[in-house]
This record gives structure tokens, sequence and C-alpha cells, in this order.
């Protein structure tokens, strides 16, 4: 049965732009997308420049954004939006832990954070809940950013608060036990900044050396 498209008797399907560097995950998400009669998927990117002349071109009404991008991080990605293309949403799909991101992708402009494991169907349920404008995180996170509002005790704080947002991707991928190498090239940056981003880790830290930063990123992120 064919897909019914739009016709002046019924309303447009809202467009969307996919921005990830993983050819397979785009292509699953358009298939998801593009079965649903009131969205579209209306253009893809796979980096952070080809992301804004896509959107300049296209003009969706949401993009949704993995974190992790080849040229710059995901973050800026979010505020060179928000500046440029104030009417956009911008949604995050991310593998990244919520619990170290959310917040931060909030506060850059997105409307929302969801995690790669996220099912199909929740998915697009959260895709139509930030077109019609809510802010869509998981409750855990939402009643976490409530507690800091109220400036309740119970509100969580994190060490890596402090770090920036490509050190607090080293120090996960880190945690991962990936190699210097192997960290440059998932973050598409020379091996030389990688260095540079775990001295300043490890500094803003207290930590002194390459085991106890180690020890630490892997402790740190088992607690997820």
């Amino acid at each position: 049965m064919n897909q019914k498209r739009p016709t002046d008797a019924t309303p447009s399907r809202r467009k969307i732009l996919l921005v990830d560097d993983h050819p397979v995950l785009r292509q699953g998400l358009v298939a998801l997308i593009d079965r649903e009669a009131d969205l579209t998927v209306c253009g893809e990117a796979a980096s952070a420049d080809e992301a804004m002349q896509v959107v300049e071109r296209a003009k969706p009404d949401l993009v949704i954004l993995d974190l992790s991008l080849q040229g710059k991080p995901g973050l800026e990605v979010i505020k060179d939006l928000g500046a440029r293309f104030p009417e956009i949403l911008v949604l995050v799909l991310s593998m990244h832990d919520e619990i170290l991101w959310a917040e931060r992708v909030l506060r850059a402009g997105a409307c929302g954070y969801v995690m790669k494991q996220e099912s199909p169907r929740n998915l697009v349920a959260i895709i139509r809940r930030a077109l019609a404008g809510e802010t869509c995180v998981s409750e855990k996170i939402a009643s976490n950013l409530l507690r800091k509002i109220g400036g309740t005790r119970t509100a969580r704080t994190n060490p890596e608060d402090g770090l920036g947002d490509r050190e607090l991707e080293v120090l996960q991928l880190i945690s991962q036990g990936l190699s210097t190498r192997e960290i440059a090239a998932a973050l598409h940056i020379s091996v030389r900044t990688v260095d540079a981003h775990r001295e300043h880790i490890k500094h803003k830290l207290n930590l002194s050396s390459g085991d106890e930063l180690l020890r630490y990123a892997v402790l740190r992120f088992l607690e997820k």
C-alpha cells in the first residue's frame, strides 16, 4: 500500500533534517520517519558544515543532531543554528550519557535530548512532542533540573561540570578503553589535540597521572 502524500485537503508534513556521520543510522531514521503521514525527512548531513548548508536550502522544522560530528562539536552546532536560524528546533539524538550531556544541550539551545537506545515508537512520539514545543528529556533529567532550579540539596552535581564539551567527550571515550589515537579518530581531531585535552582534564579533576585518569573515567562512568 502506497504511503499517502499530503494534498490540499491534508496537513503538510513537518520537515526534519538528519545530522549524523553514520549513514546506516540515517537510513534507518529515514525509513522510520518517512512512513509517518505527518513527518518527512527533507535532508541529511554528515558534518557540521554540511548541516548548515542543508538547513539553508531545505528550511527544516526540526534538526535531529548527533553530538559527535566531524569538524565541530555538536554543542557548537546547536549554538550556531540558534544564532542563524532561531525558528528551527534542534533535538539531540546521541549515544553519550544523558546525565552528563542533557543539561549542556538544553543550555546551548536544543529542545531535547534522546539516547540512541530509545525505541523507534518512542522516538517518533518524542519528535512530535518536540515539534509541538515541548522540552524532551527523560524523567530522571527533568527531576534533576527542577531540583537545581529550586536549589535543593538533592540536585545532582558532577565534578565534570567544569570540563569543556570536547574534554567531556574525551573522558567518556577514555572510560571505554580507547587509545589516544582511537579517540582522535572517533572525534575527528588530531592526536596532539587529544593529548592536550587529557592534560586539561587531569588538571581540572586534580589527577596526577594517566593511570589515575583512566581509573577515574572507568569508575565514574560505571556509576551511570
